[in-house]
């Protein structure tokens, strides 16, 4: 797993989460920018290095949207992002909130500002809307078949 400081809680979560379902996790943390994806990838061990999982930075999508995929994909990695744009430029798959839900959610809320109605009136809201994006052209690149089952829950499927 690909983490920093803005992304060491959700690090620490699948850290601990992980040994419960039987994962062996290895973490690399970027603390200087830009970050250098390939002397990272060389500090993993070198057993079966599988899958890449970026965990959500803004440090990572910004700069890095199309670098990622390709990487993984250079290397023979399934690679799993939270956000579907990481999907749409290479990466294998995405499940988490919706950009789209979120930003149309925002414009409401604004509308209900611009009406009239006081901010600190109105609720926290946490993302009630989550997608989940498979990529069938990384998958057939990787040698990888996506289930049928699992394709049927997918909101996006990239032939």
């Amino acid at each position: 797993m690909f983490w920093d400081e803005i992304s060491a809680y959700q690090w620490h979560a699948a850290e601990n989460a992980a040994p419960k379902i039987g994962l062996r996790l290895a973490g690399i943390e970027f603390r200087e920018q830009p970050y250098d994806y390939e002397r990272a990838f060389m500090q993993l061990p070198p057993e079966p290095r599988r899958v890449l999982m970026v965990l959500t930075s803004p440090v990572f999508a910004v700069p890095n949207r199309a670098r990622l995929p390709e990487f993984a994909l250079r290397r023979g990695m399934a690679s799993i992002y939270s956000v579907r744009q990481y999907v749409d430029v290479g990466g294998l798959m995405s499940y988490g909130a919706s950009f789209t839900a979120m930003y149309r959610r925002a414009a409401e809320i604004v509308d209900r500002v611009a009406r009239g109605a006081k901010p600190a009136d109105l609720p926290i809201e946490q993302p009630t809307t989550f997608e989940f994006v498979a990529n069938l052209k990384t998958a057939r690149a990787l040698g990888l078949t996506i289930p049928p089952t699992l394709l049927a829950h997918a909101d996006v499927v990239i032939e």
